[in-house]
Order: C-alpha cells, then sequence, then structure tokens
C-alpha cells in the first residue's frame, strides 16, 4: 500500500500483482495524522520528518489464522512523506519449485544446482520480481534433518521447520556481512544471504562458496550474464567469480492471463511491432495463434489473476569461467552462454505467451 502526498490530498493506492491502483484520496488536512499514526504503529521517530525510516507493524489475525508483518518505509519529498507498507503473510507456506511456473528441463536443471554440496546460486531481477520466494523453494526441496541451513533475511518472508533463520537488525549492528561472518562460524552446510548488498557480504558470499558451503542469494541485475559483470564491479576478483558460481537465474514477475476470459487470436506483424517486439522475432511469430486479455467478473476487468515467473538460467561452463576470470563484458558472456543452449527471458516469456498463460503485451511490460 502506497501512501504519497500530493498538493491538494493524500493519495493512497495499492499494488495489486505489480500494477499500481488507486483506491483513496485523503484531504490535505488529515494527511499529517494520517502518517503519524502510521508511524506511531512501526515505532518509527514522529519527530524526524527530514531523512527515510523503516519499522514493522506485526498483526495477529488469530481469527483468520495468519501471521501478518507489515514493513514499513517512509520517504521525504517536497510534498511530505511517502509511506510504502509491504504485507507479508508469515503463515504462507513456502512455494515448492513445481508451482514457480518453470519448464520441466529447467526444473530438473535446478534442482541438481541446489543439491550440490558446494557452489553458488544467484538469483537476480528487479525489486518485487520474486527472488527470495525461488529461494524459499530451493530451501524447501533440499531441506533435510541431515543438512544444517542457516538464512540470514530481511526480513523472514517465510518460516521454515528445521531452518535457522537470522533477521537483519541495522540498528544493533547485525548486517548481512557481520550475520554471516557468525554464521560460517555455526558449522552450516546451505547458507541463504537475502541480498547482496555491497562488496563485503559479496566477497564473504563468494569466498563460502569456494570453502564446502552452498550459498544461495539474490542479486540486482537486468538478466542472468550482467551477474558475473556485477561482482566484479563490487569487488569480489574474477578468479573466485568463476570458481564459486554454479549458476545464476533471472528472472520477472508477469501477470496471468485469466482463464475464464481470455481469448485466442492471430497478432498482425504490425501488432507485433507496436508491442515493441523486434522484427526478426514479429516475422517469426507472424501466423502463431496468441491469447489476449478480455475481462470479466472474476477478474475484476482486468484480464488477469495471479502472476507467473519468466526465467533465464545460466549455468557455469569452462568456457563461461575463463570469459568470467577474463573480466569479458556481459555481452560476450550472453553470446557463449547462448551458443551453449541458455535460453533469454524474452524466449522463455514467449513460450509462456504461446502457452496462453501471459499476453504479449505483458511480456514486453515486464523484460523489455
Amino acid at each position: 500500500m502506497h501512501f504519497e502526498p500530493q498538493e491538494d490530498a493524500l493519495l493512497i493506492r495499492f499494488r495489486v500483482d505489480g500494477v499500481l491502483h488507486e483506491v483513496q484520496r485523503v484531504p490535505k488536512r488529515m494527511m499529517a495524522g494520517v502518517t503519524t499514526r502510521l508511524k506511531v504503529l512501526a515505532k518509527l521517530d514522529i519527530a524526524e520528518r527530514r531523512k527515510p525510516q523503516d519499522g514493522r507493524i506485526s498483526l495477529n489475525a488469530a481469527a483468520a489464522g495468519r501471521m501478518l508483518d507489515i514493513r514499513v518505509a517512509t520517504l521525504p519529498t517536497v510534498e511530505g512523506e511517502s509511506i510504502v507498507m509491504r504485507l507479508l503473510d508469515k503463515s504462507k507456506k513456502a512455494p515448492t519449485l513445481e508451482e514457480l511456473g518453470m519448464s520441466d528441463e529447467m526444473r530438473a536443471k535446478l534442482s541438481e544446482i541446489i543439491r550440490r554440496p558446494t557452489g553458488a546460486l544467484l538469483v537476480t531481477g528487479p525489486t518485487g520480481s520474486g527472488k527470495s520466494t525461488t529461494l524459499y523453494a530451493g530451501l524447501t526441496e533440499i531441506n533435510r534433518p541431515e543438512i544444517n541451513i542457516i538464512t540470514v533475511e530481511d526480513p523472514v518472508e517465510y518460516r521454515l521447520g528445521g531452518v535457522n533463520q537470522v533477521q537483519i537488525n541495522q540498528r544493533a549492528g547485525l548486517t548481512f556481512a557481520a550475520a554471516l561472518r557468525s554464521i560460517l562460524r555455526s558449522d552450516p552446510d546451505v547458507v541463504m544471504v537475502g541480498e547482496i548488498r555491497d562488496g563485503e557480504t559479496a566477497k564473504i558470499s563468494i569466498e563460502a562458496a569456494l570453502t564446502g558451503h552452498l550459498v544461495l542469494s539474490t542479486l540486482h541485475t537486468n538478466d542472468a550474464p550482467q551477474a558475473l559483470t556485477r561482482l566484479n564491479e563490487m569487488g569480489v576478483e574474477p578468479f573466485l567469480v568463476g570458481a564459486a558460481v554454479s549458476a545464476v537465474l533471472a528472472q520477472r514477475l508477469a501477470r496471468k492471463l485469466c482463464s475464464h476470459c481470455c481469448e485466442m487470436y492471430t497478432p498482425s506483424i504490425d501488432e507485433l511491432l507496436k508491442a515493441r517486439v523486434s522484427p526478426d522475432v514479429a516475422a517469426a511469430a507472424d501466423g502463431m495463434a496468441f491469447y489476449r486479455k478480455k475481462g470479466c467478473p472474476r477478474c475484476n476487468q482486468t484480464g488477469y489473476k495471479g502472476r507467473i515467473g519468466i526465467y533465464q538460467l545460466l549455468e557455469m561452463s569452462e568456457t563461461l569461467e575463463q570469459l568470467a576470470v577474463q573480466k569479458a563484458s556481459r555481452e560476450d558472456i550472453e553470446r557463449a552462454a547462448i551458443s551453449e543452449g541458455m535460453r533469454t527471458l524474452w524466449d522463455d516469456g514467449l513460450a509462456k505467451v504461446a502457452s496462453g498463460l501471459t499476453s504479449i503485451e505483458e511480456l514486453t511490460r515486464v523484460s523489455i
């Protein structure tokens, strides 16, 4: 939920399936009271309006059998304080790899990668693309009593039985790097780092992957090949990147077409070009049957219901390791990976469009 100050009112918007929808406008005179109340609930400093703050609200919805955690982030703007609240259902069960929407081939490869005793699996993508959910699915796949799994997260989004989960606390000095150093002294087999944000965390994570640990983590990059160059930019030695990284999974979240009202159609080349499809792909897709949104009461006339992942898996090989050691460009790494069978995000998304899972407009929105 977004509380955004405007010149004449406080705009309240909800993000549903990755898209913001305006819900209500609160009069300007009530804005200070609303923002102050939210800051009190989140245990934030109500007198501090000049710098961003982060807090949380915990709700025990016992009647509904749910534990809700609300992450609150404030941001000073020229019109006043903007507040974003992120709702996390802590009682929700972590998904499995089968529920993520990967192809059978990719899921089999990923399942084999996360069962290796050492190495690093990096999941990349923008904020809100489902990276942490994918890592939880991987942990669920390998979670067994004989494996010591420790995670360091901010926040802990799912509770996993038999897994030691550490919550970051910036005020107490418990950062990702500080927690990771302590975790490695606790004899873990698998370490999950919620996010690699700085060079120190990156170096410790990569070195842990070389010393008998399986490391799972997320990184903010646009695609899988860029993750290797990003680690170099963060100060990790190229030879360590090539030796430690086992695979990189890039992903996006696209809205799923409503199964009750979507309709089949054959787009013209002009329609595909207007959707920012490249001329080569448009020519190859000429005459292919796609699906598009329509709208019905079940999907609230949006044409979409739920979301599905679009993935790109880069599995390290001897050639890619050498390119990483040589600090090759993203383009060189991408060309080599594609020649070895890697599919792009667009290729995976186009297969889902052809299967009727999403639309070409939605694929263009999230992957271009």
